[in-house]
């Protein structure tokens, strides 16, 4: 995928945010409506999650944890997912950001910033930490209004 011009890439990453944004729109109602899609090298969905804290009980049920599971069951590298990219509608908190480091994630494209919990450079920034070693390479703001606004419309309606 790094061959890819820029240009190119750039409408990939929006297509794929677009995916990312109808999978987020899946997430049980009590959650955060939060999706998450992992390509593989070749382009290929390997895996798809949403928030499911509420509904599975689960603090570590992030949308990119479900999504970085489903994916290491269908790629066959074992626990690594070299060379895969991790698309999100909403910026990586600190848990899910060492979990995307961990799984030797190649990329990471996001939506929202999340100035609150952001861990790849809204409140924090992990994967530029000294001694991080993998490298990550990172986009943010990928039609972030549209992110957004699936949040804004789920906020409002619980208040």
């Amino acid at each position: 995928m790094g061959a890819l011009p820029r240009a190119l890439r750039d409408v990939e990453d929006e297509t794929r945010m677009r995916h990312a944004l109808e999978v987020a729109r899946r997430t049980p109602p009590d959650d955060i409506p939060v999706g998450a899609v992992i390509y593989g090298p070749d382009g290929a969905v390997l895996g798809e999650g949403v928030n499911r804290r509420e509904a599975d009980g689960d603090p570590t049920a992030h949308a990119e944890l479900v999504a970085i599971r489903a994916a290491v069951r269908t790629f066959g590298d074992g626990w690594r997912l070299t060379g895969c990219t991790l698309v999100v509608t909403l910026e990586p908190c600190t848990m899910c950001t060492g979990a995307i480091l961990a799984a030797r994630l190649a990329r990471v494209v996001f939506g929202a910033y999340e100035p609150k919990t952001g861990a790849c450079g809204s409140l924090i920034d992990v994967p530029h930490a000294p001694g991080q070693l993998h490298p990550l390479q990172l986009r943010g703001g990928v039609l972030a209004d549209d992110c957004a606004e699936l949040l804004t419309t789920f906020f409002s309606s619980k208040r």
